[in-house]
């Protein structure tokens, strides 16, 4: 299991086994050596040798937790942040994840037997999701790891694709949390925790919530603001704070930077933190995806040592295998991440800070806009009964094909037809194959709700109750603080940080996220929705609070999509590729996917109905498939 993710972390190695005080129990890690390179390895160990930790992240506070914790007695033997762990733990217990800053993945053994008359296994992730934990429970026993192929390696999977799993992936274009592609392997989802006995290896540990965005003194703060002036100025130290402590590390951080605010606002912050930081962008020459003149500007004006990794097409598309190999789960929206870390490697760094979560935090999608306008459609769809919604059916669709396109059209009909399919508007504007007669075609869609326990615990975790729950929470808060929510729960925690991490480390690069700093997400989400936002201005907030930083004119460009040039490119060089794929769906998808259904989704494409990502979605899917199972 360790050996299948060397590419995680190929400076070094750990493991423990003790037979003796934990039978049964053997854990091991792999290591991408940023802070402490010489003596940080793991386990970590307290000074008893009773608590233990393998830990994956990086906490972005532990300089402050380590003067607190030394006040209370405890010695430290090592300047990493992992040491920190184990005497958190000793001091706080469970209660340790609230004082923790930072994305990670963690799995604590304490061997006392003061609480407990067996050894404990303490698993945690942090609260956005930025670094994975998937489990699985079989008659052999637990399991637990990093990546879902490590399970696979290990004998612990059945190599069965789940149901559930596949409705969702073609829903969405990727597996929704907490969910895997595979038969009884679940994600640890985001801000959650499981606690277990070492010794017990037949009944499935339950997930608990352990994080809760409304209770912090950051959102507090933030009830406490009137006006958008406030907000913006209370928000500034915050963006700082943020890069500050992401910059932390004793190896070369670098900066992905596109034309996009996100990461101009924290290329202008970090420029002042270090001077001659190193920035790069992928470059797409002499084609209308190019980012690089305007990544240039800011650049120049923020005097980072900038560099542009030239990706000509050719090139790219003779890479996409490898692009595809990298995925630990398919999705339809991980490869341009992979040509971003690839570009940062041959760069020559270790940690790039990337701007993601700006879109989810501060208004940047569509989703902002179309998610009111479904919901009124869904409202006047209750009072529609099911006859007249098909009646007037190919109306809507033909008018709002021709105002935007036949997948928006297919959406909003989705919506008109089967208003209670999904539990929230804003999972209609995300979806890929829509609910209903789209999806059918394709596979037999499942809808599982979970099962829960008298004291509300889930014992059996669907994607359908974790999208319910997203819902549940998304209703507690005003206008677009709802869809930002959602977004962070749904597209940004089961697509975006899942395929960043897993193309990122394919390349033993780690990727920080600046703008998903807990607290500051704290922040801006308990504001009031009327100070997120101004006008129809996209991301006001974040762009008034650095305006004087960068030129009004990167402040106030229209957003663009980084992507790359599907659309050509299936029409062109990939048109074999995708078509002999087709022809011949892998084993353990075939059972599942219709054929005549991944016919009529390419025929729709070559005759410009549909989008490249749904017969992109299929190819990914199949060929994930045929590689792993």
């Amino acid at each position: 299991m360790a050996a299948v993710m060397r590419h995680r972390g190929p400076d070094d190695d750990g493991f423990l086994f003790n037979e003796v005080r934990a039978p049964g129990l053997a854990l091991g890690m792999r290591r991408l050596s940023i802070i402490d390179l010489k003596t940080g390895r793991q386990p970590m160990w307290n000074e008893a040798r009773d608590v233990a930790v393998i830990f994956n992240g990086e906490l972005y506070n532990y300089r402050e937790l380590r003067e607190r914790l030394t006040l209370s007695g405890h010695r430290f033997s090592t300047q990493s942040d992992t040491e920190i762990l184990v005497h958190a733990w000793e001091e706080w217990g469970e209660d340790c994840l609230e004082e923790l800053r930072g994305m990670f993945a963690l799995a604590l053994l304490d061997l006392r037997r003061r609480y407990a008359t067996a050894p404990l296994l303490f698993l945690a992730r942090d609260p956005l999701g930025i670094k994975p934990l998937y489990y699985t429970q079989t008659n052999d026993g637990f399991a637990f790891a990093s990546e879902v192929r490590a399970l696979i390696a290990g004998g612990m999977s059945s190599k069965k694709v789940s149901q559930d799993a596949l409705t969702a992936y073609f829903l969405f274009g990727s597996v929704s949390e907490p969910v895997t592609l595979l038969d009884g392997v679940f994600s640890l989802p985001p801000g959650h925790r499981m606690l277990l006995y070492v010794p017990e290896r037949r009944r499935m540990p339950r997930a608990r919530a352990w994080w809760d965005a409304t209770r912090s003194p950051a959102a507090k703060e933030a009830r406490t603001i009137g006006d958008f002036s406030s907000a913006a100025r209370s928000l500034r130290p915050r963006l700082e704070d943020a890069v500050r402590a992401h910059l932390i590390a004793d190896v070369p951080v670098g900066l992905f930077l596109s034309s996009g605010l996100d990461s101009s606002a924290i290329a202008a912050i970090a420029a002042r933190e270090r001077t001659g930081i190193c920035s790069f962008t992928v470059s797409f020459p002499g084609t209308a995806y190019d980012e690089a003149p305007q990544a240039r500007s800011v650049a120049k004006h923020c005097r980072t040592k900038h560099r542009e990794i030239p990706l000509e097409g050719d090139a790219a598309v003779s890479r996409l295998d490898e692009a595809v190999a990298a995925l630990d789960q398919p999705s339809m929206d991980g490869i341009n991440t992979h040509f971003v870390s690839w570009a940062a490697r041959e760069a020559g760094l270790k940690v790039a800070l990337s701007g993601l979560g700006g879109d989810e935090l501060f208004g940047g999608y569509a989703t902002f806009t179309d998610t009111p306008r479904i919901k009124r459609m869904i409202q006047m769809a209750w009072f529609a009964p099911l006859p007249l919604r098909k009646a007037v059916a190919p109306l809507l669709r033909a008018v709002i094909a021709s105002r935007s396109s036949p997948d928006a059209a297919r959406k909003a009909v989705a919506a008109w037809l089967t208003p209670d399919a999904l539990p929230h508007p804003y999972f209609f504007t995300r979806a890929l194959f829509p609910v209903g007669e789209e999806l059918s075609r394709l596979i037999a869609p499942r809808f599982r709700p979970s099962s829960v326990a008298a004291d509300g615990v889930t014992l059996e975790p669907t994607w359908l109750g974790w999208l319910e729950r997203a819902a549940d929470g998304a209703r507690k808060v005003e206008g677009m603080g709802s869809v930002s929510w959602l977004e962070m729960r749904s597209y940004m925690a089961s697509t975006l940080l899942r395929d960043t991490d897993s193309v990122s480390m394919a390349r033993s690069l780690e990727v920080r996220v600046p703008l998903l700093d807990t607290p500051l997400v704290e922040f801006v989400g308990a504001l009031p929705a009327a100070l997120r936002q101004r006008d129809a201005q996209p991301k006001a907030l974040l762009s008034e609070a650095i305006a004087d930083l960068l030129p009004q004119e990167i402040l106030t460009q229209k957003k663009r999509t980084f992507t790359l040039p599907w659309e050509e490119w299936l029409r062109g060089p990939l048109r074999k590729r995708l078509e002999a794929s087709f022809a011949e769906l892998a084993p353990g998808l075939a059972g599942y996917l219709h054929g005549e259904g991944v016919r009529e989704v390419w025929s729709a494409f070559l005759a410009g109905k549909t989008s490249w990502s749904r017969p992109w979605s299929i190819y990914v899917m199949n060929e994930w498939c045929r590689r792993n199972l």
